[in-house]
């Protein structure tokens, strides 16, 4: 691998997210600032400013002309990706945790750490690009126990699937906000899950959990399909979009740690075989828990952020992808 050291944040990373084509990196962190890089060679394009809290994620439109990022200043905003204007706040009443495009842009689903709701840019009739939006919600659902980290789209934007302290992955009715089905808590995770990861064709989804497994999952059915085990709590999942690989971050928490040595901490990003769950190598570099990670859409690299402000761009050895291939 060629790793690349990418430092333009002052705090630990949250989220990271390649847009549709691959060419474009958005990191976000703690310091408030949302920014953007050339996913080819780690340079910094430039950043979101407007937040006044840590971002703790973000998305990027299909055809990367809108980012949406949400914030712990209680607001999501939309943003002009080119020219990093702010272009709308949704404001709400406690921190705004996860936020996902739905298909075709028209609906953005937004989790607050005290209710979660789809909130809807609506398109201008005079361009397709251009969004009108407004603070009104097409649909609020509440009353979930506990914190959803993570919610995004399921298939055809019919369902929407959220994860989170309570260890419960659940599908709703998109339409309605019907529980449609909930995970079997034996065969589920056993402490809060961290983080989602849904595939290219959206047919099934990766989460990670502080009980220390991810777990892959048929995002129409929620059958548990693999489960791959390792020795540190998991923060961050991803999957290859082109090998049967995953990858795997996360590490005790810097504050428990007490050796110097990064290894101790197990700061390292893990591969295992996506069919076979076996662990098929292993990452090293941050000196902190890895928050983020991402597979580039075209397979040949992926990103890492960690709790010690760095991005790290890892290219694959083109010779090693092709046999893998």
């Amino acid at each position: 691998m060629r790793p690349v050291l990418m430092k333009g944040h002052e705090r630990p990373l949250t989220f990271l997210k390649y847009n549709r084509d691959g060419d474009l990196l958005f990191s976000c962190a703690k310091d408030h600032t949302p920014t953007v890089w050339y996913a080819s060679n780690g340079d910094r394009l430039g950043t979101y400013r407007g937040h006044n809290g840590a971002v703790w994620s973000c998305d990027v439109s299909r055809h990367s002309t809108r980012l949406i990022t949400g914030s712990a200043d209680q607001t999501a905003k939309l943003w002009d990706v080119q020219t990093g204007r702010e272009l709308f706040t949704f404001r709400f009443d406690a921190p705004a945790r996860s936020v996902d495009f739905a298909i075709g842009d028209h609906l953005a689903v937004i989790t607050t750490d005290s209710l979660w709701g789809t909130c809807p840019p609506r398109r201008s009739s005079a361009s397709p690009r251009t969004c009108k939006t407004t603070e009104e919600s097409a649909l609020v659902i509440s009353g979930i126990t506990g914190r959803i980290n993570r919610a995004v789209w399921g298939p055809g934007n019919r369902t929407i699937i959220t994860a989170g302290e309570d260890a419960t992955i659940r599908i709703w009715d998109s339409e309605t906000g019907k529980l449609l089905k909930e995970s079997d808590k034996e065969a589920g995770h056993q402490k809060a899950i961290s983080s989602l990861s849904k595939s290219l064709d959206w047919s099934h989804f990766l989460t990670g959990s502080l009980d220390k497994s991810a777990k892959l999952w048929d995002a129409r059915t929620l059958t548990l399909m693999k489960t791959y085990v390792t020795e540190r709590p998991v923060n961050a999942v991803d999957m290859s979009p082109t090998l049967d690989n995953v990858v795997i971050g996360g590490g005790q928490d810097a504050m428990n740690v007490t050796m110097t040595d990064r290894r101790a901490g197990k700061f390292e990003a893990k591969f295992f075989h996506k069919i076979l769950q076996e662990e098929i190598g292993g990452v090293k570099g941050h000196f902190g828990p890895i928050n983020a990670l991402a597979f580039n859409p075209d397979g040949k690299s992926f990103s890492s952020g960690g709790e010690d402000g760095y991005v790290r761009l890892h290219h694959f050895d083109p010779e090693y992808f092709n046999i893998k291939m």
